[in-house]
């Protein structure tokens, strides 16, 4: 009994022996060096090139001038112009809205009589003083002794007071041909009726609204621009009466299209509640009605976006926003392939680029790849 107790322990220890002689009668293995695994990049050359900042912004294009034009005068409707439309265009001078004017010129012909009355009158006084100064010098001839004349005696007050009631018909004349010239409602300047507010046959009472209208030479444009980016921008030439060209443009019907304008002035106040300046962009002749050219119009009411056309930077490297390692670090390529970080130095940011004035020699190289987790020393293989 104790040896079959015993057995299979002595059998258990002749395996183990076994697969130690086999195990060390096996030959190493032969180890091979692996080197890490490289990343594939693209690259591009850091050069300094010339640099002229602008400014982008956005705004809505409208009137340089936008009138209420009221009626100066009582009565019906009884002609209007073929313009006087919402969308109508018109040029200085145009008539647009007629007023019945019997009754002003009534009102003028009353006053020309008593124009013509006070004449009379004033005549008739003129010729009585007249003969009152002779009759004086008759009188001194016959009495030389007699006291100097009064007023009264030669007719001045009553010369006076016809002279005054002349003047009063001659203003009220004047008056009454004003009230009826301004039966005729002109346009004031070349533009566009915005909205149409009365027709023909309707009655308007003096201050009544007619239509509201815009000029339609210049159109603006309110840009708003931060306090960070009114640094890249030249605003004293503004204040010298030297404008800052822009570039306006707006996708109609799927296409871009663009317009030149200038920056002409500044709100000369920050908006307290957004924290940004507005500069105002003049376009000329928005609507082409003053040139030949067949180019698409902008329109009172189109969004835009604008370029402005800032200072110069002088030369600096241009560099992909997204080959920037956390907004600071660009990782340069070196003769053994490896990639070593570098801080920078940030002029200004866009959309698209970093704008850099040193933390890297000219001519490096660097990943536009963006890395993830990069680590220095790290090898890199060259994309194409």
């Amino acid at each position: 009994m104790k040896i079959k107790s015993i057995l299979p322990v002595v059998i258990l220890l002749a395996f183990v022996g076994l697969s130690g002689v086999l195990m060390n009668a096996r030959e190493a293995p032969e180890k091979i060096a692996v080197e890490p695994p490289s990343l594939l990049v693209d690259i591009a050359t850091a050069n300094r090139q010339p640099v002229e900042f602008s400014i982008s912004s956005q705004g809505t294009v409208g009137a340089r001038t936008q009138t209420n034009l009221m009626a100066e005068a009582s009565g019906q409707i009884i002609e209007v112009s073929e313009a006087f439309v919402s969308g109508g265009f018109f040029n200085t001078g145009d008539v647009l809205v007629r007023i019945d004017p019997r009754n002003y010129q009534s009102a003028v012909k009353r006053a020309r009589a008593n124009v013509a009355k006070a004449e009379t009158l004033l005549a008739k006084e003129s010729a009585l003083a007249g003969y009152a100064k002779e009759d004086y010098k008759r009188l001194l001839k016959l009495k030389p002794g007699t006291g100097p004349a009064s007023a009264l005696t030669l007719r001045k007050p009553q010369l006076l007071e016809a002279v005054a009631e002349l003047q009063f018909a001659e203003a009220e004349l004047e008056k009454a041909e004003g009230d009826l010239d301004r039966t005729v409602i002109r346009a004031p300047y070349m533009g566009m009726v915005l909205e149409k507010r009365a027709d023909v046959g309707q009655f308007v009472n003096m201050g009544s609204a007619l239509a509201t209208t815009v000029a339609v030479d210049v159109a603006e444009i309110r840009l708003p621009v931060t306090q960070r980016d009114l640094a890249f921008l030249d605003i004293s030439k503004i204040r010298r009466g030297d404008p800052l060209p822009v570039v306006v443009s707006a996708e109609l019907g799927g296409t871009n299209f663009t317009w030149q304008g200038q920056i002409t002035r500044s709100e000369g106040v920050f908006d307290t509640t957004s924290r940004v300046l507005y500069l105002v962009a003049q376009i000329q002749d928005p609507y082409q009605l003053l040139s030949e050219s067949e180019a698409i119009p902008l329109l009172i009411g189109t969004y835009v976006s604008a370029q402005i056309t800032g200072r110069s930077g002088g030369d600096l490297f241009l560099i992909p926003r997204h080959s920037l390692h956390r907004g600071k670090t660009l990782w340069l390529v070196d003769d053994q392939q490896q990639i070593q970080p570098k801080d920078v130095s940030i002029v200004r940011s866009d959309e698209s680029f970093f704008y850099i004035d040193g933390g890297i020699p000219e001519g490096a190289q660097y990943c536009v790849t963006p890395l993830d987790k990069p680590l220095p020393g790290q090898k890199v293989r060259v994309n194409g």
